[in-house]
């Protein structure tokens, strides 16, 4: 793994269009990245035709994940942070019905949807996300540029396997941060907060301004997109015919309170008013994890946290924070948290993988709910120490997860995982804050690095293909 890069909150936290963050959003960005390319050279002005050509994940569950459609929108230009969702479905039929895509929106080229995508179950050796981008210049020859999609949006290509480990940008990082010890040693010599030693990192590379301004942005899509999932019915698209189930349990969840709202931010007061025991507590998290990821499932607007299949856990427990926990939880409490979520997010990303086709499920609902586990822990009081104890368990109770959908929809079972490693995330910070961190048996770093090898030992059909476990058990006809 290259553990020599700066990673941001913003990394970790990023807008973007459901359903998957590296089968949609990443090949979306990979073709937005290769646009850039071209148009630094003469040849973009040259391309007549385009060919995409999708490998190993990407291929196997690529039809579920609409990476055919987010590979084609990025290559029409659109950004997937400010792209109106509402119009996918009229701008793929265009392409479809016309034959013709508008590169970048600057120029149209001939494109056969059903011809110049092709699916190859082969892997590539890199990384199990492969994408490759061809273009038809008006001389006859081609121009092409493949990237991996590894994980949670990011994008790379093949020459970083073997790249020296230099960032000059990381230097520049007041704490360099690559294991959870590393964190612990520079809050407790310089006497702050995980918050305060991130919040010290951001700022190389943001403004206070910006970076709240950023946060704000990410909450608001955190908020949004739990709404519409609590106030939306029907059936998620794809083909299994899933109902929708957050509205049902919200509807009955609000079935007594006689508090109207208008928008998210009344709708949180008036959450608060409602009855509050055991069982409803359960069901107003998982209310707000499956909300969220049905959006997501719908081709949606959520935030990776840190992949759009895990995107509901988080907001799942900062909404259970904020209704429950705490009903005078603001902006601050939220900031703390995301930049504390932020930094658990990028120790495994640096130690591990947060890609379901690299380690399975454990990659995705594992860290996110380690990340949420961590940012509950610090804003219920808990210690630094407590706050990674807080994350290790998490994180412990979902090694060996499989990535296993159905139809490869991040529908069945993801949607439902969401519920519960918000869940464990809320269990396992109460543990930590009843734990002596001096008698921990695992740390953190050790739950990672052990995450990293039973990634590597899993079969590879348990890894995001649909090749095993429910989405071999379950067919389309059983649904």
């Amino acid at each position: 793994m290259d553990n020599k890069e700066m990673i941001s909150v913003f990394d970790m936290l990023k807008i973007g269009v459901g359903p998957s963050s590296s089968h949609t959003l990443g090949p979306w960005k990979a073709a937005l990245r290769w646009i850039d390319e071209l148009k630094g050279t003469s040849r973009f002005e040259t391309i007549v035709g385009l060919k995409v050509d999708l490998y190993g994940s990407l291929s196997l569950t690529g039809k579920g994940h609409a990476t055919d459609i987010a590979s084609v929108l990025g290559l029409c230009g659109f950004d997937p942070v400010t792209f109106d969702v509402s119009i996918i479905d009229s701008t793929i039929d265009y392409i479809k019905n016309e034959n013709k895509l508008h590169l970048n929106q600057e120029k149209e080229v001939k494109f056969d949807f059903q011809e110049d995508i092709t699916f190859h179950k082969k892997f590539l050796p890199f990384h199990p996300n492969g994408i490759k981008f061809k273009a038809l210049l008006n001389d006859g020859k081609t121009t092409s540029s493949t990237f991996y999609s590894i994980g949670g949006g990011f994008v790379v290509k093949e020459e970083r396997k073997n790249a020296k480990k230099k960032n000059k940008a990381f230097q520049s990082f007041p704490y360099s941060i690559e294991k959870a010890t590393d964190l612990v040693e520079f809050c407790l010599e310089n006497d702050k907060s995980i918050p305060e030693i991130v919040l010290e990192n951001e700022r190389t590379l943001r403004t206070d301004e910006e970076i709240d301004n950023g946060l704000k942005a990410i909450w608001q899509v955190m908020l949004e997109s739990a709404y519409e999932g609590c106030h939306t019915d029907g059936i998620l698209p794809g083909g299994l015919k899933v109902q929708r189930r957050a509205k049902g349990m919200h509807d009955n969840l609000m079935a007594n309170s006689q508090q109207a709202y208008n928008n998210p931010e009344e709708w949180i007061d008036a959450i608060r008013n409602t009855e509050v025991k055991f069982r409803q507590i359960l069901k107003w998290v998982s209310c707000f994890g499956i909300s969220v990821n049905e959006v997501n499932a719908a081709l949606g607007r959520v935030v990776t946290a840190p992949t759009n299949g895990s995107a509901g856990t988080v907001p799942a427990v900062m909404l259970y924070y904020m209704t429950i926990e705490n009903h005078n939880a603001g902006f601050k409490e939220l900031k703390e948290f995301m930049l504390v979520a932020g930094i658990i997010g990028s120790l495994f990303k640096k130690g591990a993988t947060i890609s379901a086709a690299m380690g399975g499920c454990q990659a995705e609902i594992g860290v996110s709910s380690a990340m949420a586990a961590g940012g509950l822990a610090h804003l219920l009081g808990g210690s630094v120490e407590q706050i990674l104890v807080a994350s290790e368990i998490a994180m412990e109770h979902h090694l060996g997860l499989t990535c296993d959908p159905i139809a490869g929809l991040v529908q069945v079972p993801c949607i439902e995982r969401n519920a519960m490693g918000a869940i464990k995330a809320i269990n396992a910070a109460e543990i930590a804050l009843e734990t002596d961190v001096t008698k921990v048996k695992v740390p953190l770093d050790k739950v990672i690095e052990t995450m990293w090898e039973t990634a590597k030992d899993m079969n590879t059909k348990y890894k995001e293909t649909s090749e095993g476990g429910l989405a071999v058990q379950v067919n389309m006809s059983d649904c």
